[in-house]
């Protein structure tokens, strides 16, 4: 993944994260890998995986933006109801075991005002080449821990009720940025 990082997915992540507003959540912040990028916000990461959270709390005392890293998954997160301003997600949605609970979670601790920000990769539109990420899912997902290529993200966050703001594809269409909100009753 290193050169997709160094030559597009940086630019990605920089672009996405500029939309970044107030109180910041990042849920599978990783190695902390988009903590630089972070301007005038606030920010609360989670991430699951011990080994990748040390990597998190290193990264975030090296940037002048207030990063708090802390245990914590998507499924179940320990924020009262519309915490926060902005949520993002980069690449964390196809490894999470339970994707629909998570963007429930997400919804519930985005303000109602709020944008929730995401970079996936995504199941892809072209029948032939969906169908080889489908074939490929299994043995991929237990050589990469538990992502699963072929996940209909877009498909999920409309189920639950997710007004899509905006959609960017990226990197041949398997990559894609959203901005969505809860739905506004």
């Amino acid at each position: 993944m290193k050169p997709l990082e160094t030559k597009r997915f940086i630019h990605i992540r920089s672009e996405l994260i500029s939309k970044a507003k107030g109180d910041v959540l990042e849920i599978g912040s990783g190695t902390g890998i988009n903590f630089s990028f972070y301007k005038d916000v606030s920010v609360t990461a989670i991430e699951p995986n011990p080994f990748l959270r040390k990597t998190s709390y290193e990264r975030a005392a090296a940037v002048k933006t207030p990063i708090h890293v802390m245990e914590g998954n998507a499924e179940q997160l320990p924020f009262s109801e519309q915490s926060f301003d902005t949520v993002i997600g980069t690449l964390v949605l196809c490894t999470i075991p339970n994707p629909v609970e998570a963007i429930r979670e997400i919804s519930r601790v985005c303000k109602p005002t709020g944008t929730i920000l995401l970079f996936e990769h995504v199941r892809h539109e072209n029948s032939l080449l969906g169908k080889l990420q489908d074939f490929l899912t299994p043995i991929w997902k237990r050589a990469c821990d538990g992502c699963h290529l072929n996940r209909e993200t877009i498909h999920l966050l409309k189920r639950e009720d997710m007004e899509i703001i905006e959609i960017n594809k990226h990197v041949g269409n398997i990559f894609i940025t959203v901005e969505a909100r809860k739905k506004q009753m």
